[in-house]
């Protein structure tokens, strides 16, 4: 149950991305299942694309150990060979935590065709669209001096989709949180990551009074 509700909040997260930011656009249910279609194409080839990528990753990652033995008793300190090896271990442990989750693709394709996950997408984007201007104004109103139209679009997006967990879904507020710092890791970037666990924990905080 939880691992299809992480699905469909990055299949709703996807499908924002193909929808135009503006607050008084109308979609049709045929046009959801359209938008919905095309992002669990992009998903699945995201996929497929880490899995390539894996593939180099752990080769650089191994030449790069066996680089930094063969430094040893050469100019370099055993520290700086120990800090190069450690860097590569990390690197190994990223890719291993990218193929734990793109291994189980076959199981997103199956779990994507469940009715519940579509209907769920569909009553994000529509929480979303539907009431944008209230969704915005609010966190307009912790985002301390920024406003949220100058984040990126995947970090407006993000950060929507946590509003709507939180008061039209009800879902706990430490879930949508958790699940809205996953969506930054895996599409903002450092910035926006950091930005994004500020205005939750304000956001969090102000729902919680």
């Amino acid at each position: 149950m939880n691992s299809n509700r992480t699905l469909s909040r990055e299949l709703s997260l996807l499908s924002l991305g193909l929808i135009k930011d503006k607050s008084d656009l109308i979609l049709t249910k045929s046009q959801i299942e359209e938008i919905y279609d095309s992002a669990l194409d992009s998903l699945i080839n995201h996929c497929r694309d880490e899995l390539d990528n894996c593939e180099s990753d752990l080769e650089n990652a191994s030449q790069h150990i066996l680089d930094s033995e063969l430094q040893e008793g050469s100019s370099f300190t055993y520290a700086n060979v120990r800090e190069e090896i450690k860097k590569s271990l990390q690197k190994i442990e990223g890719v291993m935590n990218i193929l734990s989750y793109t291994l189980d693709f076959p199981q997103l394709i199956l779990s994507s065709n469940q009715q519940n996950i579509r209907e769920e997408v569909n009553q994000r984007i529509l929480n979303v669209i539907n009431n944008i201007k209230i969704i915005d104004n609010e966190i307009d109103q912790v985002m301390e001096g920024w406003r949220l139209k100058r984040l990126p679009r995947v970090d407006r997006d993000i950060l929507r989709l946590a509003y709507v967990d939180i008061h039209f879904l009800k879902t706990p507020i430490a879930v949508a949180c958790d699940e809205a710092v996953n969506l930054a890791n895996k599409y903002s970037d450092s910035q926006g990551r950091k930005f994004i666990n500020g205005v939750l924990r304000r956001l969090q905080t102000v729902k919680v009074k």
